[in-house]
């Protein structure tokens, strides 16, 4: 995870992601093949804490609208990345507005928090959780925190990316997925976070 909270790996990806999508808006169908592959895991990971078991079918939903559109889309791999989120979150929340249901529980694949590991507390608690405690103690966060961490952690975007899919400012959205971890890690019981990590901009010491 690098600074702020994003997966290294997400930003490894961009260059082949933007690269593939922009042949891919020329026609190039494997590039498409390319983009979905790059993007899926972690856009249906994200899809699995909002509306838990039917994630696939919101998903298949949001790339449908996601191909229709992608001519219209203009910006480099980190903004498909976001852009697709935006697409997605607004398809999970019209899926929840149809049920006039809260999320259900369900597990999330394991490979989406299979993040890199550099000696992080934060990486370290969510590497340490099984898939469906993971999403246990996800749900269990205000929505707000919950959101920033699905869409920087599991999704794979950068905060300014987030909050344009949140429709919130940066700032709050960096603040929410710190607060967030740091509950996690507390509720993992996690010394060093409970003990001696450092507040997020605006949380009180």
């Amino acid at each position: 995870m690098g600074q702020g909270g994003e997966p290294r790996r997400a930003r490894a990806h961009d260059g082949e992601l933007g690269a593939a999508v922009a042949r891919a808006q020329e026609g190039d169908e494997s590039a498409f093949a390319v983009a979905y592959r790059i993007v899926q895991p972690g856009l249906l990971g994200y899809l699995r804490g909002i509306v838990g078991d039917d994630a696939e079918d919101v998903a298949s939903e949001a790339w449908l609208e996601i191909a229709r559109d992608l001519r219209r889309f203009k910006g480099d791999g980190a903004g498909f990345r976001g852009w697709t989120a935006t697409i997605a979150r607004h398809r999970a929340l019209d899926h929840l507005r149809r049920r006039r249901v809260r999320p259900r529980s369900t597990a999330l694949e394991q490979d989406v928090l299979d993040l890199p590991g550099r000696e992080n507390t934060y990486e370290q608690v969510l590497e340490s959780l099984s898939t469906e405690r993971a999403l246990e103690l996800v749900r269990a966060l205000p929505r707000d925190q919950a959101e920033a961490v699905l869409l920087r952690v599991v999704a794979g975007l950068d905060g300014p990316s987030a909050a344009r899919v949140l429709g919130k400012r940066p700032g709050a959205v960096r603040t929410s997925a710190h607060r967030g971890l740091r509950r996690l890690a507390i509720l993992m019981g996690v010394p060093a976070v409970a003990k001696g990590d450092p507040p997020a901009p605006g949380e009180p010491e």
